[in-house]
């Protein structure tokens, strides 16, 4: 019944996906985006400080990205006290959750995704109001929220274990790993639960107590999912959920004494930020704080010339279009070889006029993008590309008919020089640039030609190709013959280089080390 690897468990496997192209399957995707709307639609959530609903004082509004002049539902901003009192509450709890039993906090990520997995369709739903996720997209990330569950039941358990030592032969002598206390977690709002998700459990497991803060388009994607921990049995001292403003929750969060490390997704602009912040010893620090921070993308997309060129224009279709290219690890670079550039171009280009722009609820196959300031931020790369690159496809904003949304053409650009902003810097939209190399190797060089190293895929038939592109290419996650998005919890481990971030690598097997200090202990015969 058990698998002594997996700590007491069943063999693990991945979370499946539904598939929304079976009528019954859809149906209930439907029942479950009424029952949100009748159940959570107009409602103002709370925030958790020490085990404690915290309700009333001001609040702000979350809008609907596919139609922004629908409010759906209101949090509260947090005040300087209540951010005190939060890591107070956080510094208390610790004290007892140091010590829980590990197989204690196994079971009661066990218990956590089980209760997901009945209620995935509710938590699609929610997402999909939030962040503008059509169904598929919403479905993948709480599918993976799931898989964090049970890759960190086991993870919890094998860490506990220690680690072996070689031996002397006059004394006992043993290598732990301790938890090092009150963890700000700092989430995006593209990944709403599975990021915040993997960085809490990654503190909670390895013992040390979370300041959960969600961004402040995404509240209820995170609140559910803490809630949800709750109810498995976590104590709810363990995660203090706040919701509010960056003058409350951003620098006073990560310069305040008693907050350990810090856990952070999101911009280049902001993961620097907290970096050079967090490195300042405040008055009352007894440490140093730790930051583990992913930064973003722009990550390539290398064919070479043997390539099956089928299989790589769909898959740098899905990788740069799926969730309007709103992912870290989309591709926004095509690096080809000459002899089949255009080719590959234009077959791109077929699939992507293919891709139809609608309604994230009604599982348009592109949505839109989070905000009216992101899609004009994103328009104005589009302008300034039209000026230096040839546009294939796409353009300007898209017509959803009365709704009002940041909604965005699929876009590609050819003919890209290395130099320009459309091939160097992080646009975060449904937007493509095809740039030509000389050979492969050529097109190695021009995928390393960037302060980002997060995600790459490398196309080629030849074994020769495929090795030298693992031995070169400087990226945390490299993908041969396939797409560069989708990766999955306990297999590929997430983390990149450079401008990327600090390598974290969560899912992985050595994620929770960054969460723990080690202790060796010697004791003399």
């Amino acid at each position: 019944m058990t698998d002594s690897l997996a700590g007491g468990f069943l063999p693990f496997g991945h979370e499946p996906y539904f598939d929304f192209t079976q009528p019954d399957v859809a149906d209930l995707q439907r029942a479950a985006f009424r029952q949100v709307r009748e159940k959570y639609v107009g409602q103002t959530f709370p925030l958790y400080i020490g085990g404690q609903r915290i309700e009333g004082g001001e609040t702000f509004g979350i809008r609907n990205p596919a139609d922004t002049r629908e409010t759906v539902w209101h949090f509260p901003k947090a005040t300087p006290e209540q951010l005190e009192d939060a890591i107070a509450a956080a510094k208390t709890a610790f004290e007892d959750w140091r010590f829980s039993d590990p197989l204690q906090r196994a079971t009661i990520f066990k218990r956590a995704g089980e209760l997901l997995r009945a209620r995935r369709m509710e938590f699609n739903a929610v997402m999909t109001l939030e962040n503008g996720k059509n169904w598929p997209e919403a479905d993948g990330e709480v599918a993976e929220s799931v898989d964090h569950f049970e890759v960190f039941a086991r993870e919890t358990l094998r860490w506990a274990a220690g680690k072996p030592v070689y031996p002397m032969p006059d004394e006992h002598v043993t290598t732990v790993y301790e938890p090092i206390g009150v963890v700000a977690c700092i989430s995006p709002w593209n990944f709403p639960s599975a990021i915040p998700l993997g960085m809490a459990l990654g503190a909670i497991a390895a013992g040390n107590t979370v300041i959960w803060k969600p961004a402040s388009e995404t509240p209820l994607s995170s609140l559910l999912m803490v809630e949800l921990l709750y109810q498995a049995g976590l104590p709810r001292g363990v995660i203090q959920f706040l919701t509010g403003t960056d003058d409350v929750l951003g620098d006073p969060l990560v310069d305040h004494k008693d907050i350990r490390m810090v856990a952070f997704t999101g911009s280049r602009e902001i993961g620097c930020r907290i970096f050079e912040r967090a490195a300042r010893v405040q008055p009352g620090q007894k440490w140093l704080k730790r930051v583990m921070a992913e930064m973003g993308g722009k990550d390539p997309t290398v064919v070479c010339a043997d390539a099956d060129l089928e299989a790589a224009a769909l898959g740098i279709v899905q990788s740069t279009f799926g969730y309007a290219g709103q992912k870290c690890s989309a591709c926004s670079r095509v690096i080809a070889e000459e002899s089949i550039y255009d080719s590959l171009l234009e077959m791109v280009t077929k699939l992507a006029s293919e891709v139809k722009v609608g309604l994230p609820e009604d599982n348009a196959p592109l949505g839109p993008v989070i905000s009216a300031g992101s899609a004009e931020r994103i328009m104005k790369y589009v302008e300034s590309g039209k000026k230096t690159a040839r546009l294939v496809l796409g353009g300007e904003r898209a017509d959803v008919g009365k709704r009002e949304g940041g909604y965005v053409q699929p876009t590609i650009f050819a003919d890209v020089d290395s130099t320009n902003p459309l091939f160097q810097e992080e646009i975060f939209g449904p937007v493509l640039a095809f740039s030509r190399a000389r050979d492969w190797r050529h097109a190695i060089e021009l995928a390393n030609d960037s302060d980002y190293g997060l995600t790459a895929a490398f196309y080629s038939r030849d074994p020769h190709k495929l090795a030298e592109a693992r031995r070169l290419m400087q990226v945390g996650n490299l993908y041969l013959n396939r797409k560069c998005t989708g990766a999955l919890s306990g297999t590929h481990a997430f983390g990149g280089y450079g401008m990327s971030g600090t390598n974290a690598k969560v899912g992985g097997p050595d994620y929770l080390f960054w969460f723990l200090q080690t202790k060796t202990i010697a004791q003399r015969y």
